[in-house]
C-alpha cells in the first residue's frame, strides 16, 4: 500500500512538472517551444521518467528505442501512453519532434 502511494505521489509530482515546464525557451531562437527540437523537448517532458541521458528510471530505457519502435509507432506511444506513461503529455508537432529524435536512437 505505501507503495502504491509513493509511486502515485513520484507520478503526481513528475507530470506537474512537465505540465509546467517551458513557454519561454529561446534555444531554437523563436521562443517557441512548438517549434523547438525533439531533444529539447525531450529534456523537458520526458527526462524525469526516462533519464537525462536516456538511461530509464521510473520509465524504461531508451538509448536504442529507435530500434525496436518506428517514429509513428513511439508517437503512438506518447498520444497513448503504455504502462504507467499516461497519454498526451506531448501532442502535436511536439509529439511528432520528440518520437523523430527518438526513433533515430538506434
Amino acid at each position: 500500500m505505501k507503495k502504491k502511494f509513493l509511486f502515485t505521489l513520484f507520478m503526481g509530482a513528475s507530470l506537474t512538472l512537465a505540465a509546467c515546464g517551458g513557454g519561454d525557451d529561446t534555444s531554437d531562437g523563436g521562443g517557441d517551444t512548438a517549434t523547438a527540437d525533439g531533444e529539447t523537448l525531450y529534456a523537458q517532458s520526458c527526462s524525469g521518467c526516462h533519464g537525462g541521458n536516456l538511461q530509464g528510471g521510473a520509465g524504461p530505457e531508451l538509448t536504442a528505442i529507435g530500434t525496436k519502435y518506428s517514429q509513428e509507432e513511439i508517437e503512438s506511444i506518447i498520444a497513448n501512453g503504455q504502462g504507467t506513461m499516461p497519454p498526451k503529455l506531448l501532442e502535436g508537432e511536439k509529439a511528432t519532434a520528440v518520437a523523430e529524435w527518438l526513433a533515430a536512437k538506434k
